[in-house]
Formats: structure tokens, C-alpha cells, sequence
């Protein structure tokens, strides 16, 4: 029985949980034993006796076990350590080779690592909330008779109306609640501080739907929804507190005033969190019933069904799927359209009716939050994607330099692998103390490379403006840490796997030959070596070709003609309303500050409109009746209005084809003026000269108020659209509300001096009201065209690969050269001339980079097609792209190559000889 319990103590010690149920599977056969003695005739005292001594001995047994299972870890462990220890020692001996594999491989992990933390931020992350994964947004696209107000939320097929909320709010049963916001730009002091800051109006059910706990004091509850303008109350945002508040603990109860309303603050939201908007941080919250006190044009929007002007998102309740809630809702909507929103339509045919009531309703998930570039993410995804291929051919070809670097180590270094087989050490100790030095190269190359990250996101902020360089990360995503370790150990395994196999699989007495005199190792290593080569060549030819690519489409968008002059251009955006000023104030104000910048010395002109003068076409638009025209309910009249002052013309360059300007008398109490463009003027059908026409806004009744009194030229808001939209201009002056307006001034020099007079004019004016986005033409149009980061990062990019190729191009003709010295000086002996062995070295470089070169271009040529919807007026591949990517990596491989070659010609051919 003793030797049964010994055998299974002794296969038990070969497992990994052993101590889990060794003692009762012990117990067990200790009782057996017991019962045993007892059934052949020995006492049950005398039994219990014996099975004690036996237990001890298993005891004793165990303890034994444990000890030697601990020396054997401690052996391992030790193993190990000695592992490390060579492992380091051989690297320090070649610190220039070493230092040169780190760097290379942390500027691919680098770049690498930081391209991913953009990606995960922008489009990985879910918003900082319990559970997001069963949060989910609401949008009903289609038509929306009526007003639509819009944020960086979502455009109008994501808004809904303030009572359509309620109603939805009110009879849904698969949302644990459903929370309404709307964000808002304000004017915020505290105490002596005054600065822009960004709001959110929220619901009463915004938070408790989010499941967010507040860091200090309380959030928002049902209760802010039970009345109108009841409750000047505010949340305030963990980092606009902290940041610009100096995170006081006494600001609870303190008063925050909000575009001249003050507000009690009632609490501070958890860290990290800033609203559900992913790219306009929010820095403050007020309850959405205040909204009609923030702005009079918000008053009365409560009860209006015809006013689109809030966004929706809900919590799914536990099990409940999207489509189960996507379905169960739809019947609740359609009685909605049908019975309480249909019938207040007038004057809609009844197709668009029956559009109007087959209006979708869409339920999407939620867990990234809310943005109006939902429809753009598929192509920002693109972009990241591009650019992590760029990233990634980086990283591929340090690979391969350091790979080359390691396979040239270990074939120097067969002939110790063969003394050590030969003296009995095994190939896989062998083959692990290989992999250990690569392991090492990729270890302190990932902890540079977190270095290296942090500086090309650096490097990426300072390629876009401020605005955007805000809702940019300013840090490393805590995910890009995990990343960078699997990277690291990837490339390990991907450079270190075939040089460790190479240095251990060679047979030790030949080994020994080719260490004692043979001239070059294994021919499967060469051509391993110029395979890599070769493969670097073709990447830097790809990124080359790339970047040649963004650098022609951004050419192409500088020379666009957007119908106006943009030299010596600055422009900024004023807001007195958020300041309390009303209409009439803030019309006071536009015209005096109008004054006090023309008489400025070196400004040559002075405007203003409603819109910025790049806009990507999201100004503002509205429905028109032409005299003349003839129009049904279906007929679209949709044109945008633009809101200008007096000199808009003159100042911007815009050419007046007939008819007059605007004047100072064009006031509020004068008969209504505008003036339209020619493709206004086409879409309406009133030719060459529409001066006398009249027009009116709004519905097919509208009145006919407005005389035209001008024609303008086209110009175009967006550089990427060709087609310049149907304008009509009106004077601001005869705007009834007129609460913001951006301001341009012509300079007769490069304006980069002149911007610091701007906000010292305003402060003359006001000293309490802010300028924001003040901007020279170049930095507004960086700001709309996106192309620049691209162009540049993917430059640069494709800069450090082609010189990373160009590093590994000569460390393989270096090695090359160093191991046939001996041929080259017996070649020199019998008469063979510099050039020809300057011609030997570069006819291989030759050919490594005809190679690299031609499945570069076939490998561009795709990448090409995939970046199409990136670039701008580029069919295929230019020929001027090609030729300038050709010269390059000829010229960076000549360049390589040369150092090489030259050292080929000038051997010695008696040093030659006698070498190793």
C-alpha cells in the first residue's frame, strides 16, 4: 500500500498544481490502508497508529519534493539570469552596432506606437462611462420642414425636435431612459477670470443615463426638466475646473455667469469625463430648459415641432439588442409622424408627405459617442489605416536592418557556436541565448520607442492649428504601453528567429573551415541578407511614391481658385451676444469696430459676414422664392444666405458683375437689398442681369421683400468642392437678430504683424469681449485642409524609411566588402583595375534597388488606389511622382553604395592576402 502512495506522490510531482489536491488524494489512501489492516484482524487503533507513520513518511515525501522542485526553479531562474547576463556582455562589445539596431528599431516602434494612440483615441475609445457598450444614438434622416440648428454632434438627420424628445422619452419601454443635449459656445466668468468656453445643455436625464457619479458636489437629476428657465444651475467639467478654476474645493455654491446669466455651480463631473460629443470638449453643463435665456433666438423652442435643434441617446435596459429596441420603437414613432406632426405640415405635396411619414427612425450604437463626423470616420479610418501602413513599412524595414546586423553577427560568430556544440551544449540553449540578445535589442528599443512616440505626437500637434491641436490627445493612450510591448517582442521573433536558426544549424567541423579561411558564409544567408534588401528598397519606394502622392494633392488644393483673393488676409470671430449685448448693441458695436480698423495704418480693408470664408459648405441655408420662377411644393429652392457688411466685395476681391454694393444706408428701417451670384442666378433662371428682381425667404407663400440689387461672382467655401453654391448676400444691418459675425481685414503687407492691433481695438471697444480664432489666410486654410498633416507626416515618414534602407543598403555592402578582402586583393594581384571593382560593388547595388524599386511601384500603385478618396484631382499614378520617387532612391542607393565600393577599390592586395 506504501509503495501505491509513493508512485502517485511521485507523478504528482510532475504536474503544476500539485499542492492543490495532493493531501486529499493522500488522505484517501492513507484511509484505504487503514481500512485494510482493520479487515485483517489489527485493531482500528493499531491501524490508525501504522497509517500515522506512513502519513509522516508522505510528509517527509512532499517535503522533499518541494525542495527539489524549488531548486529546480531557482536553477532555471539562475539559467536565466546567466542568459542575460552574456547576452548583454555580447552586445556591449559592438556598442555601435547595437546603438545603431535600437535607434532604428525605436523610431519604427515609435512611430508606430503613436499613429496607434491616435487611432484608439479617435476611433477606439469608448466614452468613460458605466457600461457604454449599451448606450446607443438616435437619428431620423430625411425631410425636417422647418428650422434646423446644428452642433459638432451631428448634422440634421441626427437632430430632433424638443417635444418629439419628450414624446419618445415618455412612451419608450427598452431604454432604461433616453437623454437629450445640445452643445452651446459662451462667454464664461468666475470671480475675475473671463474666457470662451464650450458648454453642453443637458436633460435631467443626461447624467443618470450616462451612470455617472459626480468627483464633487451633485450632477443633474429629473428635476431640472420640471420647469423652463427654473433652475440657473451648472456642472462644471473635472478638467475645466482643475485647469482653469484652479480646482478649488470651495467652488461648489460659488456663482459662474454664462453669457451674463449667472449660474450657481452645484458640482464638478468625474475626472475624464467631457461630454458625449467626441470632438468639442465640453467644459461645462447647464440644464437644456435654460436654453431659451442663453440666447433670445432659442426663446419659444420648447413647444416647436418644426424646429430641430437637440440630439438623443439612451441606455439599452439589461438584454435588450439594438434591433429588439430599434423595433420596438418604430411602431410609437410612426404614430407620432402620423397622428401629431403630419397634420402640421401646409403646402407639402403628397409625395413629400409620403416621404415625410417614411422618415426612419435609427438607433446605432452609442459607446464612442456623438459626432457630425460620423459619415467622414469611414474616411479618417482610411487615413489612420494609410498611415499605419506608412508606420508599419518603417518598422518592416528596421527589421530588416536589424536582422542583417544579427545575421551578420552570427555568422561571424559560427565558430564559437561550433566550439560550444562541439563541448556538448545543446541547440536549444544555444538557440535561446540567441533569441535573448534579440529580446534585449527589442526591450530598450520599446522603451525608447515610447520616447519616440511622444515626440511624433508632438510633432503632429505642431502641424495643425490650436483649435484642433485641442481635441487632439496630448498623451500617450494608456493602451499604446501593451501595444509597444507586443510589438517589441513581434520583432523580436521577426528579426532574431532566422540568424539564431542560421548561426546554430551549421555542422561545427565546417563551421570550423570557413572560420580558419573560407571567404563567406552559407549562401541561404546572402541571399537572405539581399532579399531584405530588396524588400526595404520596394517599402521605401512605396512610402516615396506615397508621400509624392499627398505632397501633388496638396499642391493641387493650394492652387484652387476659390473666386476671391486670400493674400494678406486676417480674419476673426466676434460674439458680443454671449457677452448679453442685444441686436441693436451688438449692430452698434460691429460698426464702430468696422471704423476703428480701417483707420489703422496698413490696413486696406475691413468687412464682415456671418460666415467664415471657409466653411466646407456648412454655412447657413434657406428655402426662396424667386419673382419669375415658377415653383411647386417638390421644386428645390434651397440657397445659402450669407449675412455681409457694406465693403464685402471690394475687400475680398470679389468681382460685382452688375448692378451696386452695399451702402451704410442700408439700415433696418431701409427697403430690403441683396445681392446673388451667378449661380444663384442660374438656378433661378434669371440671366445675366437679375438686378430688380425680387425675392423673398421662406415657404411658398412668402412674401416677395427683398429687391436684388447686385450680381457677384461665384466663389467657393469648400476647397475640395468644385461646384460654388447658389448665394445670396444680404446687408447684417438689416438683420433683425444679429448676435456673432467674422471679421476680414486686408493688409497691404504680410498681416503676421499686423494681428497683435486687432484684439488691442477690440479692447478699446469692450475690454470684457473676447476674440476668438483670430487667423492669417494660412492658418485658416490649414485649419479646413487636413491635406498638410498628411502630406508632411507621410514625407517624413517615408524620409526616415528611405534612410533607414539606405543604412541597412550600406551595412550589408560593408559586411560584403569586409568578408572578400581576400578576393578582392587576389583580384587586384592579377590585375583587375579600381573602377572595375567600384563597378563589381555597384552593379549589386544596382540591381538590389531594380528590384526593390520595380515591386515598390507595383505595391504604390495599389496603395495609390487606396488613398483615392483622399487626394485631390489625381487619376493613377503621376508621372512626375514616379520619376521624382525613382531619382530619390536611385540617388539614396548610389549614396549608400558609394562608401562601399570606394573602400572595394583602395585594398591592399599584400594586406589582402595575409587577412584573417
Amino acid at each position: 500500500m506504501l509503495a501505491r502512495v509513493r508512485s502517485f506522490l511521485s507523478a504528482w510531482t510532475r504536474r503544476t498544481h500539485f499542492e492543490d489536491s495532493l493531501d486529499e488524494e493522500v488522505r484517501f489512501h492513507l484511509d484505504a490502508y487503514a481500512e485494510d489492516l482493520v479487515r485483517s484482524g489489527v485493531s482500528r487503533r493499531e491501524a490508525r497508529r501504522r497509517a500515522r507513520i506512513h502519513f509522516g513518511s508522505i510528509e517527509g515525501m512532499k517535503d522533499d519534493c518541494r525542495q527539489a522542485r524549488g531548486l529546480r526553479l531557482v536553477d532555471n531562474l539562475g539559467q536565466m539570469v546567466s542568459n542575460v547576463r552574456l547576452a548583454i556582455r555580447t552586445l556591449l562589445k559592438t556598442p555601435a552596432a547595437t546603438g545603431v539596431a535600437v535607434v532604428s528599431l525605436a523610431l519604427g516602434i515609435g512611430s508606430n506606437a503613436a499613429i496607434f494612440s491616435l487611432y484608439s483615441q479617435y476611433l477606439l475609445r469608448p466614452l468613460p462611462v458605466v457600461e457604454p457598450e449599451r448606450l446607443v444614438n438616435l437619428a431620423a434622416p430625411g425631410p425636417k420642414p422647418g428650422s434646423c440648428t446644428t452642433d459638432n454632434a451631428g448634422t440634421c438627420d441626427e437632430a430632433f425636435s424638443y417635444p418629439m424628445f419628450r414624446d419618445l422619452q415618455r412612451g419608450q419601454s427598452v431604454f432604461t431612459d433616453i437623454a437629450a443635449h445640445k452643445g452651446i459656445q459662451a462667454n464664461v466668468a468666475y470671480g475675475d477670470l473671463t474666457l470662451r468656453a464650450q458648454g453642453t445643455q443637458v436633460s435631467g436625464s443626461y447624467f443618470p443615463t450616462l451612470g455617472l457619479l459626480p468627483a464633487s458636489g451633485r450632477l443633474f437629476g429629473p428635476e431640472i426638466d420640471e420647469s423652463f428657465g427654473g433652475h440657473p444651475v451648472a456642472v462644471l467639467s473635472h478638467d475645466f475646473w482643475q485647469a482653469d478654476l484652479g480646482g478649488s474645493p470651495d467652488v461648489i455654491g460659488e456663482v459662474l455667469v454664462v453669457n451674463g446669466r449667472s449660474l450657481t455651480i452645484v458640482g464638478v463631473a468625474p475626472e475624464g469625463f467631457r461630454g458625449t460629443t467626441i470632438n468639442m470638449p465640453c467644459d461645462f453643463f447647464v440644464p437644456i430648459t435654460m436654453r431659451g435665456l442663453f440666447s433670445a433666438s432659442h426663446d419659444g423652442q420648447f413647444e416647436n415641432r418644426r424646429g430641430y435643434w437637440t440630439y438623443l441617446f439612451a441606455r439599452l435596459e439589461p438584454g435588450m439588442s439594438i434591433e429588439q429596441a430599434r423595433a420596438s420603437l418604430e411602431p410609437l414613432y410612426r404614430n407620432i409622424l402620423a397622428d401629431v406632426e403630419a397634420p402640421m405640415q401646409t403646402g407639402m405635396s403628397a409625395s413629400a408627405m409620403e416621404q415625410f411619414l417614411a422618415r426612419p427612425l435609427r438607433v446605432e450604437p452609442g459607446l464612442h459617442g456623438q459626432s457630425r463626423m460620423h459619415e467622414a470616420r469611414p474616411m479618417h479610418r482610411v487615413a489612420l489605416f494609410l498611415l499605419f501602413g506608412i508606420t508599419g513599412g518603417v518598422l518592416l524595414i528596421a527589421c530588416a536592418n536589424v536582422a542583417n546586423l544579427q545575421l551578420a553577427r552570427s555568422t561571424a560568430r559560427t565558430g564559437e557556436m561550433a566550439v560550444r556544440l562541439s563541448l556538448g551544449a545543446t541547440r536549444r540553449k544555444l538557440l535561446a541565448q540567441l533569441l535573448m540578445e534579440s529580446c534585449l535589442l527589442a526591450l530598450a528599443a520599446g522603451a525608447l520607442g515610447l520616447v519616440f512616440a511622444h515626440w511624433t505626437l508632438r510633432f503632429v500637434w505642431t502641424l495643425v492649428p490650436p483649435v484642433v491641436a485641442e481635441i487632439l490627445p496630448q498623451t500617450l493612450d494608456p493602451y499604446a504601453i501593451p501595444f509597444t510591448a507586443s510589438v517589441s517582442l513581434g520583432t523580436a521573433v521577426v528579426f532574431g528567429t532566422f540568424p539564431a536558426l542560421h548561426a546554430t544549424s551549421t555542422d561545427p567541423i565546417t563551421a570550423l573551415k570557413n572560420d580558419a579561411g573560407q571567404p563567406l558564409g552559407a549562401q541561404s544567408a546572402t541571399r537572405f541578407r539581399h532579399g531584405l534588401i530588396a524588400a526595404q528598397f520596394a517599402l521605401a519606394m512605396m512610402l516615396l511614391v506615397t508621400a509624392g502622392l499627398f505632397t501633388q494633392s496638396l499642391r493641387n488644393l493650394n492652387r484652387v481658385d476659390l473666386g476671391f483673393g486670400t493674400e494678406n488676409i486676417v480674419t476673426f470671430h466676434l460674439w458680443p451676444e454671449l457677452s448679453g449685448y442685444d441686436s441693436a448693441r451688438s449692430r452698434a458695436l460691429f460698426e464702430r469696430l468696422e471704423a476703428v480698423l480701417s483707420a489703422q495704418p496698413g490696413v486696406t480693408g475691413v468687412t464682415a459676414s456671418w460666415n467664415a470664408l471657409l466653411d466646407s459648405g456648412s454655412g447657413v441655408t434657406a428655402h426662396v422664392m424667386v419673382q419669375g420662377f415658377d415653383a411647386g411644393p417638390d421644386t428645390n429652392r434651397e440657397m445659402r444666405l450669407s449675412r455681409i457688411g457694406t465693403d464685402y466685395f471690394r475687400t475680398l476681391g470679389i468681382p460685382l458683375l452688375a448692378g451696386r454694393t452695399f451702402s451704410p444706408s442700408d439700415t433696418l428701417e431701409a427697403p430690403r437689398v441683396a445681392i446673388v451670384n451667378e449661380s444663384f442666378a442660374r438656378k433661378f433662371n434669371l440671366g445675366r442681369d437679375p438686378v430688380g428682381t425680387r425675392m423673398g425667404l421662406g415657404d411658398l407663400d412668402a412674401e416677395l421683400d427683398i429687391e436684388i440689387v447686385g450680381l457677384a461672382g461665384d466663389t467657393r467655401s469648400s476647397m475640395r468642392n468644385p461646384v460654388p453654391p447658389p448665394v445670396a448676400y444680404i446687408p447684417y444691418r438689416q438683420e433683425e437678430q444679429v448676435g456673432a459675425l467674422w471679421f476680414h481685414v486686408r493688409t497691404a503687407r504680410p498681416p503676421d504683424g499686423e494681428v497683435r492691433i486687432i484684439p488691442a481695438a477690440v479692447a478699446g471697444l469692450d475690454p470684457n469681449l473676447p476674440v476668438t480664432l483670430l487667423m492669417t489666410w494660412s492658418q485658416l486654410t490649414e485649419l479646413n485642409n487636413p491635406d498638410r498633416v498628411a502630406a508632411v507626416l507621410s514625407s517624413s515618414f517615408a524620409t526616415l524609411a528611405t534612410l533607414l534602407a539606405a543604412v541597412g543598403l550600406y551595412g550589408v555592402l560593408a559586411y560584403a566588402v569586409a568578408r572578400r578582402t581576400r578576393e578582392f586583393g587576389l583580384r587586384m594581384a592579377l590585375g583587375a583595375d579600381a573602377a572595375r571593382l567600384r563597378s563589381m560593388v555597384l552593379r549589386r547595388v544596382g540591381r538590389l534597388t531594380l528590384v526593390g524599386g520595380v515591386a515598390g511601384a507595383v505595391a504604390a500603385f495599389g496603395l495609390g488606389r487606396l488613398a483615392g478618396a483622399l487626394l485631390y484631382e489625381i487619376e493613377g499614378l503621376p508621372t512626375t511622382v514616379m520619376a521624382t520617387a525613382v531619382l530619390v532612391l536611385a540617388a539614396v542607393a548610389l549614396a549608400a553604395g558609394f562608401v562601399p565600393a570606394h573602400r572595394a577599390s583602395r585594398i591592399n592586395p599584400m594586406a589582402a592576402l595575409r587577412h584573417q
